[in-house]
């Protein structure tokens, strides 16, 4: 993938929580009620001496200004060394909110340039707002991951929309099917 892809791609997914399935999309909108829009940006920051912490969190004013409810994930996938790093280890560890709602810190990451340069993390998820700090060592060390915004809109923003569908629907049903041709009789 090239360097232009990787920044430029977006992907939008739709999560039917009455069912609990999911869509792949590239154009989903919230269309019904108990749905939830799911777009997922790049994100990336890199961590040294000299910027030794990163806080992910929503942009508040977004919310405010569209009258969506929107939830903010980061969903981390790598943490590597950069080029120039010393012969030292660095302790990558993230600061968020446990299920009980208390703030806890966790080391992710422990990374040696001779023998452990790079960690996958798969999709480790965290709900904004999330402090990434270089613990110990001199970096750089870059994490990097996606930006999920969850959204949903309110129910009676949906209402027109369901009534314009129920219409095409009805159309369709009141068509009538085509009867075979009847046979000649010799």
């Amino acid at each position: 993938m090239s360097q232009q892809t990787k920044i430029l791609w977006t992907k939008k997914r739709t999560v039917d929580q009455k069912n609990m399935s999911l869509n792949d999309d590239e154009s989903s909108e919230v269309g019904m009620s108990g749905q939830t829009k799911l777009e997922s940006f790049l994100f990336s920051c890199e961590l040294s001496s000299k910027v030794p912490f990163y806080t992910f969190q929503a942009d508040e004013e977004e919310e405010d200004e569209e009258e969506l409810e929107l939830e903010h994930f980061l969903e981390l996938r790598t943490v590597c060394l950069g080029e120039g790093a010393k012969e030292e280890s660095n302790v990558v560890e993230v600061t968020a909110m446990n299920h009980q709602g208390k703030t806890i810190s966790v080391p992710i990451a422990n990374l040696h340039i001779s023998c452990l340069p790079m960690v996958s993390l798969g999709e480790f998820e965290l709900k904004a707002p999330v402090t990434i700090r270089l613990r110990s060592g001199s970096g750089p060390v870059t994490v990097s991951g996606l930006h999920l915004i969850a959204s949903q809109a309110a129910d009676c923003d949906l209402s027109e929309d369901d009534d314009e569908d129920d219409d095409d629907e009805e159309e369709e049903e009141e068509i009538t099917p085509i009867k075979p041709a009847k046979k000649k009789q010799k």
